[in-house]
């Protein structure tokens, strides 16, 4: 349905939606969708919501992930992936761009291009990917402060703390911590780059009763388990961050090797989404039988080749 339907519309908040799908049963999966057309395809997947990634977000943006886009170049991320997969959107929100009243700023920001939820992490700028080494934490209790200044402006967004304590600080420094930002306001906990089963029990074990976030990228410190596995670790949700444009990058670089060897993406074709896809996909027809003026398309007939 397109988006620009009335019945497409939910009048419930993202926020609200996010907290309902906590609510069932078993552990929420959030796959990565790093513009909207992902957003329609983890849609069409089955998925229940999204993620919008900074690591993804500054890849394809051509820079690396270290803290250098801004609340209103995320935002445009957020309105195209919400408004295109209907999906709660999660957010990765950094450090929170600055202190608390940036925090506030990015909190409102991210609810108006339609966020339902959001993490803020408890680095120092530069900040890193959480599976690489040397990262600069803030004190607890200035992360704690930021949390508190999110709380304090959200109307609606789950608001989950990210600490990555655990390289430098142990799994106890990691927990204190954890259990500061629930006492400031957080909805949820996102402890980052632990390292294997035991860890990740550990940490559960110690902070019974609080929603938890697991983190399944690939290439990273982290071994690879299940979303089953996370569920029975202690954990409700699960995000695979980048891995969307893991494999839209590596088909793409693939396409401009061939094209540039050969001079045409012929050998590609099998291996494309074709036109008739795309256009269900994004629901082209729909969007006509909106407008009376736009005649329908007629997708044009390509005979096969002997």
């Amino acid at each position: 349905m397109p988006y620009l339907e009335s019945a497409s519309c939910s009048d419930i908040p993202a926020g609200e939606r996010f907290r309902a799908l906590l609510e069932q049963p078993g552990i929420l999966g959030i796959p990565s969708a790093h513009n909207g057309m992902a957003g329609l395809q983890a849609n069409r997947a089955g998925f229940k919501a999204c993620y919008v990634g900074g690591a993804a977000m500054t890849a394809q943006m051509g820079i690396p992930d270290l803290g250098i886009i801004t609340v209103d170049e995320v935002a445009f991320y957020i309105r195209q992936v919400a408004r295109a997969s209907g999906l709660p959107v999660l957010v990765d929100g950094d450090t929170g761009y600055g202190e608390a009243l940036n925090v506030m700023h990015m909190v409102r920001s991210f609810e108006d291009a339609g966020a339902a939820a959001v993490h803020i992490e408890d680095q120092l700028l530069p900040k890193k990917c959480g599976h690489l080494n040397d990262k600069k934490l803030a004190t607890p209790q200035d992360m704690a402060a930021k949390v508190s200044a999110a709380r304090k402006a959200r109307r609606h967004l789950y608001i989950i703390a990210r600490t990555d304590a655990a390289a430098s600080e142990g799994i106890d420094g990691a927990v204190a911590r954890a259990k500061l930002y629930m006492e400031a306001g957080a909805d949820a906990i996102f402890p980052e780059a632990l390292t294997n089963e035991e860890m990740f029990r550990e940490f559960a074990r110690r902070m019974p009763g609080v929603p938890l976030l697991a983190n399944m990228t690939e290439f990273g410190r982290t071994p690879f388990f299940t979303a089953k596995q996370f569920e029975e670790f202690g954990y409700k949700m699960v995000i695979w961050p980048v891995s969307s444009l893991r494999v839209a990058n590596k088909a793409q670089a693939e396409l401009y090797e061939v094209l540039a060897k050969t001079g045409t993406t012929e050998p590609l074709l099998d291996r494309m989404q074709s036109r008739a896809e795309l256009y269900d996909l994004i629901g082209l027809a729909d969007y006509e039988a909106l407008d009376s003026s736009i005649v329908s398309t007629v997708l044009p007939h390509i005979e096969a080749k002997e």
